[in-house]
């Protein structure tokens, strides 16, 4: 018979693997999306495409425009590699985050400005639907702090 301790300390155990696989699932998931969302921006509408999405925000003109448009997508799909990954995690946490931050800013600009344009997101010409990228936005942000925080938990294992 097992004492009372061994089986609270077997279901902590439990419970942290599945925290553990849940965070591997989530890393991937999200790091797939961004790796895909990059992808869309360079192979499928193309960067040229992207460069005019990026235009119609009338945030900034030319040439940072194409500068954005041909090294954010990069961006993304590199640190959604490192995050599938387990590379890097905290960087391409971060990294992520700072992207988020920026298009959050930019489709607000758009909000603000009742600007009728294509969001870009994945290379598309879906019109911006604002109450659900502010959704969206929000369900990045829970994921990544999630993620950070455990990836932080323990610095002397490999995070999650």
């Amino acid at each position: 018979m097992r004492s009372r301790s061994a089986g609270k300390r077997q279901g902590r155990m439990n419970i942290a693997k599945h925290m553990a696989v849940c965070a591997l699932a989530a890393r991937v998931v999200l790091g797939c999306w961004f790796v895909f969302s990059g992808g869309m921006k360079i192979f499928g509408s193309g960067l040229d495409r992207f460069t005019r999405d990026i235009a119609n925000y009338q945030l900034v003109g030319p040439p940072f425009d194409a500068l954005a448009a041909y090294t954010v997508p990069w961006f993304e799909i590199a640190a959604g590699l490192c995050l599938m990954l387990g590379i890097l995690t905290r960087g391409a946490i971060l990294t992520l985050a700072g992207l988020v931050c920026v298009f959050a800013i930019c489709i607000g600009w758009a909000w603000v400005h009742q600007l009728d344009i294509s969001c870009g997101c994945h290379g598309g010409d879906a019109k911006i639907h604002y109450w659900g990228k502010v959704a969206e936005f929000a369900g990045y942000f829970i994921l990544l702090g999630w993620l950070w925080m455990k990836a932080g938990a323990n610095p002397q294992a490999r995070p999650a």
